[in-house]
């Protein structure tokens, strides 16, 4: 019998064994959503207890107007007497504006059903009742302080802590004043008023009328804080007398110096007063009107007591092509509003009047901290 040649299989070689699969490296971490800390801004809610403008006197003269001051719309309005008058502009029975309505003898009426307000916001006549003068308790709107000074109407939404400064020259019959303005600006009111009272941007903005540019360096200066009030003296070059608008004092010399006295109130008050060496002076008073976050309207009143027979015109023109020139620079300015975090930009020793007035709005409590942005931390 023949051998099997084929013989059993051999054996299969050994499996190696499985190498255990390389650890997962772990996922990165999802990138954190940051922001700036958050930052001061004006307190639209502290700022209701301040003195603010809302316009010229002359705005007024020719019934109820309507005016935005915080963000709240304002009717301003004369009784018969001629006192002003501000209310909310809107009428509690169905919200319609009563700066459309009338004045009727001392009381507002709406231009909708005919109720009329008296300066206290309360309703006083319903006519659609058989008895119109049976007004229920709810029939009443805000009412605000309301004064005229200086040319202009003023208004505090609460009890105001401070009174307005006092500027003699604008009620004196040896000065001649001239109202120019408003300025409204896509602006905060802070940045109007920083950018009036900011000493380095005259050569470059302003050349030849504010400022000269072969002579740029601002002289050493320093403020004093007394609560709400800065004060600040600097002597410093500008521009020689321009022909265009020769409505300043010096001689048109080369290198003239203005003697500038600045006394800034809180929150947007600037009273100015100009001298050259001899009697002549002039005094700017500036005011800016909050209307919103993002929008102010500045309110200026020259007074001096030389050239009594330079039409107002041309300081009027002049102050219209200073706040143009302002106004695009400023509109342009990140944050739209100021930040009263010092740390936010970038402060030289030049900037002292912003540092300090930055400093005292946060601590006359009239700016407040952001709320982060939704995800942010």
């Amino acid at each position: 019998m023949s051998a099997d040649m084929t013989g059993p299989a051999p054996p299969a070689p050994p499996v190696p064994p499985a190498q255990p699969a390389p650890p997962a490296r772990p996922a990165p971490p999802a990138p954190a959503v940051r922001s700036e800390p958050p930052a001061l801004a004006p307190d639209f809610q502290a700022l209701r207890a301040c003195w603010h403008p809302v316009g010229f006197s002359s705005q007024f003269a020719d019934g109820p107007a309507r005016v935005v001051l915080l963000g709240e719309p304002i009717v301003i309005w004369r009784d018969s007497a001629g006192a002003p008058h501000a209310l909310r502009d809107l009428c509690i029975h169905r919200g319609t504006a009563l700066s459309l309505g009338r004045v009727v003898g001392d009381r507002l009426m709406c231009p909708y059903h005919g109720w009329q307000y008296g300066a206290d916001g309360i309703c006083r006549l319903i006519p659609q009742l058989a008895d119109p003068t049976r007004i229920p308790g709810k029939a009443r709107v805000s009412a605000y302080r309301c004064r005229e000074a200086f040319g202009l109407i003023w208004v505090a939404m609460e009890p105001p802590r401070w009174e307005l400064p006092d500027v003699p020259e604008l009620d004196s019959s040896e000065w001649i004043t001239v109202p120019c303005g408003p300025f409204t600006w896509n602006a905060d009111a802070s940045r109007q008023l920083e950018n009036f009272t900011d000493f380095g941007h005259f050569p470059w903005v302003h050349p030849g009328l504010l400022g000269d540019p072969e002579r740029p360096v601002v002289p050493d200066y320093s403020v004093a804080t007394d609560g709400h009030v800065l004060s600040y003296d600097i002597v410093r070059p500008e521009a020689p007398n321009s022909h265009d608008f020769p409505v300043f004092a010096n001689q048109a010399v080369q290198t003239p110096e203005r003697r500038s006295r600045y006394r800034l109130q809180l929150p947007y008050t600037i009273v100015l007063r100009l001298g050259w060496g001899g009697e002549a002076g002039m005094v700017y008073f500036f005011a800016s009107q909050p209307i919103s976050e993002d929008r102010c309207a500045g309110y200026v009143l020259i007074a001096r007591n030389y050239d009594p027979d330079q039409p107002p015109e041309v300081l009027q023109e002049f102050e219209r092509t200073i706040f143009e020139q302002d106004r695009r620079v400023v509109e342009s300015q990140r944050p739209e509003r100021v930040p009263f975090d010092l740390a936010a930009e970038m402060h030289l020793t030049f900037d002292a009047v912003a540092i300090n007035y930055r400093t005292a709005m946060r601590d006359q409590g009239l700016a407040r901290r952001l709320s982060p942005r939704p995800g942010a931390i």
